[in-house]
């Protein structure tokens, strides 16, 4: 039985439960930083359903899902006083199911990052060794998850912010079909790129998570009207007759030579227990441009979607003679200077001139990307490779990473295939290095969350990573 079937199973425990899990988030921030808004469970408590498949079961929601009456700043400065009126659809489909939230959780300043450094509370720290990063931008969430405070944690993932941080801190996260849980009420990052995803400690429980989060939604014109299976009652782990490529390209880029054999050793594994597991090899010109292509459309996208942070219409403002003044003084102050960075490559890329050349390219060379990823996908059930080639980088040392380096460019931003193609993809844990995790990531056909949730079933039993979490020292 899961950790979620078990609280869930425990009616009595409730109240007692969530108030000690939110006890020991309180307890935990000084060492962990992940939490911006600690949530009293007591009223939530109050009003639990009678029955749902998340009933008493303490979660923790990233900051930038909107939550009706509570501060919601998307880890930027420029929102730090923004409440909203109302509440993200996932929301309330947690709380009809009986989830409790105690905290909305760290993340890099409106989900544009992958270290969960540059929020503007300060960064998250790993559980597994607090030197070390969490990755992002939903670094809090998976913090709070790996450190065993809460059973589930929501995220999102535009690039890889939920699969990366799931990698750097040992836990199971999940970014399902584009589609499959609607984005009504989370505070936008790249509309084409941006899903809701989350964190467990098991496959099971992914599996009970999406059972609630998912259906449509006729708030989000991009949901879909496809029905939601029962994940877990679909859940086999039994993998005669699948078939599996390695992504060839990323496992030859991969520096760490330890990282390659913990791979290919649970690759054995995986063909002993029936799978036929290949080395498929994708155009590397084309592996090498995900990375610039991301970049180009998601920061275009973003510049879009943010320019209704100007400091008029809600969240923090600053002073000026004008109007035109106050906006310029808002966004300089609001936003740190990543984010303004980012913003200065999307207006670029926006600019009439640029669009063809730059923008209208990158959307080609995006579906260059899924329609190789599609060819593969007749052939093979699943596409495996390392979602990182190396456990949590050391804080101090991040400055130092060459991103334009081989095996940077291709092994650690790979995963931006999924939101490419939005097909399903998620990360487990495989092994540990220096005492941190490493995982391991699969990338499915669209809406084929069973499939790949069977695999990374067999991957957790061959692990043994089940309800794996750290003791924060």
């Amino acid at each position: 039985m899961s950790v979620i079937e078990e609280m869930v199973k425990d009616r009595d425990s409730a109240v007692k439960r969530c108030e000690e899990a939110y006890a020991e988030a309180e307890k935990l921030q000084d060492t962990l930083h992940d939490v911006i808004t600690f949530v009293d469970p007591k009223e939530q408590l109050e009003h639990l359903p009678e029955n749902g498949l998340m009933r008493g079961v303490p979660i923790g929601i990233k900051d930038n899902v909107n939550t009706k009456g509570i501060l919601t700043t998307a880890g930027s400065a420029i929102l730090a006083n923004y409440v909203p009126i109302y509440n993200a659809a996932i929301v309330d489909k947690l709380k009809d199911a009986g989830a409790v939230c105690i905290a909305k959780t760290s993340m890099d300043e409106l989900a544009m990052g992958g270290t969960n450094l540059t929020c503007f509370k300060g960064p998250a720290y790993n559980p597994w060794d607090v030197k070390r990063m969490t990755g992002g931008s939903s670094g809090g969430s998976a913090a709070m998850v790996a450190a065993g405070t809460v059973a589930m944690a929501i995220g999102s993932d535009t690039g890889d912010s939920v699969r990366k941080p799931a990698a750097f801190c040992g836990v199971v996260g999940v970014k399902p079909t584009y589609g499959r849980i609607s984005r009504y009420g989370v505070v936008p990052y790249a509309s084409s790129l941006d899903h809701v995803g989350y964190f467990t400690r098991s496959v099971k429980d992914a599996c009970i998570s999406l059972q609630v989060l998912a259906g449509r939604d006729d708030r989000d014109m991009t949901s879909s009207y496809r029905p939601v299976p029962d994940y877990l009652a679909e859940l086999n782990s039994d993998l005669h007759g699948k078939k599996i490529a390695v992504i060839g390209n990323v496992v030859e880029n991969l520096g760490n030579q330890d990282t390659l054999k913990m791979f290919n050793d649970l690759m054995d594994q995986l063909k002993s227990r029936g799978a036929e597991v290949d080395v498929y090899q994708f155009d590397e010109d084309l592996m090498k441009a995900i990375l610039p292509t991301y970049y180009l459309i998601a920061n275009c996208e973003a510049t879009s979607n943010d320019s209704n942070l100007d400091g008029v219409r809600f969240g923090m403002r600053q002073d000026g003679a004008d109007m035109k003044e106050i906006m310029t003084n808002t966004r300089t102050k609001g936003f740190g200077p990543l984010i303004r960075r980012r913003f200065v490559i999307g207006s670029y890329g926006l600019f009439q001139e640029n669009q063809e050349r730059l923008f209208r390219k990158a959307q080609k060379v995006r579906r260059l990307v899924v329609d190789a990823m599609m060819e593969c996908f007749k052939s093979y059930d699943c596409l495996i490779a390392p979602a990182s080639g190396d456990i949590a980088p050391l804080i101090d040392e991040k400055q130092d990473q060459d991103q334009l380096s081989e095996d940077y460019l291709v092994a650690e931003n790979y995963m931006a295939m999924g939101n490419f193609s939005g097909c399903p993809s998620m990360t487990v844990p495989m092994g540990f290095e220096q005492g941190c995790p490493l995982g391991v990531n699969l990338t499915c056909r669209a809406f084929e969350e069973s499939t790949m949730f069977g695999i990374a079933r067999a991957i957790e039993e061959i692990t043994g990573y089940e309800d794996l979490h750290a003791e924060v020292k």
